[in-house]
């Protein structure tokens, strides 16, 4: 499996190597000796998600508030989907910077984000399937949000675009709304989770 680290420092895409014959074919598509050997720690999962979305659907931006956080290794199995990390680790080198990766069931790549970044992605096809293995338990009180419209984000849609959202994505506040309520991750506190777990202990 191959692992590559994005311009965005915590996030990483994973390529795995697919096997093929006359029955069909077989891939791997999380790894833990591959994931460990590229980022230095094995990826904890407390819960595992499955969504299923129309063509245009739009899910996100969303994040957990750090500490605890939560990680997120993201695959679609069925379909494809415009996959978006957003850095929004107030204090990062990359801090409102975004990278947007196709993720398919002809690549069959993966995004791993750590704590602290946001995601969204939009669904290219009809019943698009998106698996997403989480470091942590959904946590109602500590997700966060912000739309994905913010012009201060920039995010690159497609132009001719009809996104079709909830409603709570659809009056998600902006960029600006969430830094003045202090509702951003931080950096610092982030760097600190990271490594921590590189040298196996917990951070609560």
């Amino acid at each position: 499996m191959k692992a590559t680290e994005l311009t965005i420092p915590g996030a990483w895409e994973f390529l795995p190597p697919r096997f093929t014959d006359d029955r069909g074919s077989l891939l791997v598509w999380h790894d833990s000796a591959a994931f460990a050997d590229a980022l230095g720690f094995e990826l904890t999962v407390a819960q595992v998600n499955q969504s299923v979305s129309r063509r245009g659907v739009i899910r996100g931006v969303h994040w957990a508030d750090v500490p605890v956080g939560q990680a997120k290794y993201v695959y679609c199995p069925q379909g494809a989907v415009l996959d978006v990390v957003v850095d929004l680790r107030v204090g990062s080198p990359t801090f409102g910077r975004h990278e947007m990766i196709r993720l398919d069931s002809v690549d069959h790549r993966a995004v791993y984000l750590s704590e602290g970044l946001g995601h969204a992605f939009l669904a290219l096809e009809e019943d698009t399937v998106v698996n997403y293995l989480c470091s942590t338990r959904y946590a109602p009180t500590r997700e966060r949000i912000v739309h994905v419209r913010d012009e201060e984000l920039g995010l690159d849609w497609p132009a001719d675009l009809d996104p079709i959202l909830s409603e709570r994505d659809a009056n998600a506040p902006g960029l600006a709304e969430v830094r003045a309520a202090d509702l951003l991750p931080r950096y610092d506190e982030c760097h600190r989770l990271y490594q921590a777990r590189r040298v196996g202990r917990s951070v609560s």
